[in-house]
């Protein structure tokens, strides 16, 4: 843990690698979304139909699923410096290929391969964890969070003028292109300015890869229960694909994947017996025991956050759009409202949990979105304009505050497990998203923020439960001597 102060404006030590892993971050965000923002010059370049278009959307973020909760397991065994900078570079090439696509079909593969690198949040997840001590990790993740999720939101701002300035019909290829290049050469700047770890720390690994360590018997069956949505959400995005839905996939291929879910979710049972089936006939020390429940309340508070952030930024401009009748640009001018408020929200989040306890901060936060999103079941055209904005942004400060405070409490209820750990419930915020986005398109406007608002009640019940993270958490070194790393307030 690194003894220097919090001073946003270094760049050394810490404060270094929390810059740079807030960029890897951004870039991130700005590959997954850079089509969102110049859909309709794509779809009149390659000529898509509407399901088209909500195919793409519904593929990008597809893999992001599983694809978080490998990449918890990568980073945990071979280190964040690694795996950030592979994912960066490796997925630059999908994004090349999405920037080169002729038909619906090389754009859909594209898209669906770029799902990936909306995993990269994790990584840093565990980067932070490592170089900042548990009274300003919140503060930490937070920024990292919420300055990094900007990507999404500049890549609105900048891709399409970027675009306009290339020119012509194809200036979006150019666009797209130069976020992958972006991508690339970051990579390299990464891998050369990081470390795992400050001076003389120890980066503590999983004992097992391929599966989540639990410390006792319930725990066990807990964990198996908490992986059924992840592989129920790949169902319904199956369906969603399906001759059911948008008909991307044969009924075959549907079923083959149906099947395919259903083999999987058989492999990952038996890898998380192989990992944990000592635990039931030895039990494991009090010291290094840790509660599984903790991971599940903050999986429900992820899936009511991050899940209604990422539907509510996708629906929000066709939203005002047509409650208020505006043009498709002021209506995303508007709606970009709700995603600027991460730059301060995010940290913001952070900061009251390191301030006030996590638990508190959580209930509050949670509370706040609930009432949140009734209040923007209650908007239509007959609001002024200006007030609906107020309760978009006023909604949108509590949902990422709360994601704020969720991975404030992430890295503090197993060092070694932090990726696999922020893996999962990250994963549960994509789980969140797929979930809302299928509600919305079988019920209005107002009934999709009232469902929101209920799982938001949901998640305050399971929050209940949470205990505040306090004393030290047990590793052991590789020399058999054992570290106690603080989660309390200092």
């Amino acid at each position: 843990m690194s003894a220097e102060k919090f001073n946003l404006f270094a760049f050394t030590g810490k404060m270094k690698v929390l810059h740079l892993s807030w960029m890897a971050f951004f870039i991130t965000f700005m590959v997954w979304f850079n089509f969102a923002p110049m859909l309709q010059a794509i779809a009149a370049s390659l000529g898509l139909e509407k399901s088209e278009i909500k195919t793409l959307l519904i593929l990008n973020v597809a893999l992001t699923i599983p694809a978080r909760v490998v990449i918890g397991m990568l980073t945990d065994r071979y280190g964040p410096r690694i795996v950030y900078s592979a994912l960066l570079a490796v997925c630059a090439i999908p994004c090349f290929m999405f920037a080169l696509a002729d038909t619906f079909v090389q754009a859909a593969i594209a898209r669906f391969m770029l799902g990936f690198i909306g995993a990269g949040f994790v990584i840093g997840i565990r980067m932070v964890s490592e170089w900042f001590p548990a009274n300003e990790l919140g503060t930490a993740e937070g920024i990292y969070g919420g300055w990094g999720n900007f990507g999404s939101a500049a890549a609105a701002f900048t891709l399409p003028v970027i675009a306009i300035w290339f020119g012509g019909d194809e200036g979006w290829r150019y666009a797209i292109g130069l976020t992958g290049l972006m991508s690339l050469l970051f990579s390299v700047v990464y891998y050369m300015n990081v470390s795992d770890t400050p001076k003389g720390s120890t980066y503590f690994k999983p004992k097992n890869m391929g599966a989540m360590e639990v410390t006792s018997k319930g725990d066990f069956f807990f964990l198996l229960i908490m992986k059924v949505p992840m592989y129920a959400a790949l169902a319904l995005l199956t369906w969603k694909l399906s001759p059911s839905g948008v008909a991307m996939l044969s009924e075959t291929t549907s079923l083959l994947c149906y099947v395919g879910l259903v083999l999987l979710f058989i492999y990952e049972v038996s890898h998380v017996w192989k990992v944990n089936k000592n635990i039931f006939h030895t039990p494991v020390p009090e010291m290094h025991q840790y509660k599984f429940k903790q991971v599940a309340v903050l999986n429900i508070l992820y899936f009511a956050t991050f899940g209604s952030e990422l539907a509510v930024v996708s629906m929000l401009p066709l939203f005002f759009a047509e409650t208020f009748e505006l043009t498709p640009v002021v209506a995303g001018m508007v709606a970009s409202a709700y995603a600027f408020m991460n730059l301060m929200s995010r940290p913001g989040g952070g900061w009251l949990s390191d301030k006030f306890g996590r638990k508190p901060t959580l209930l509050i936060l949670t509370a706040g979105l609930a009432v949140g999103y009734l209040l923007m079941s209650m908007v239509d055209s007959q609001w002024p304009l200006w007030l609906a904005v107020v309760a978009a942004m006023a909604c949108s400060f509590f949902v990422q505050s709360g994601e704020g405070a969720v991975f404030a409490v992430v890295p503090l209820i197993k060092r070694r497990l932090t990726g696999q750990i922020a893996g999962m419930t990250g994963a549960y915020g994509n789980v969140g998203a797929v979930t809302y986005l299928t509600v919305l398109s079988f019920v209005d406007y107002s009934t999709f923020f009232l469902v929101i608002a209920g799982t938001a009640v949901v998640g305050f019940i399971a929050l209940l439960m949470m205990e505040e993270p306090k004393g030290h958490i047990a590793e052991v070194r590789e020399d058999g001597s054992v570290e106690m790393i603080s989660v309390g307030h200092g």
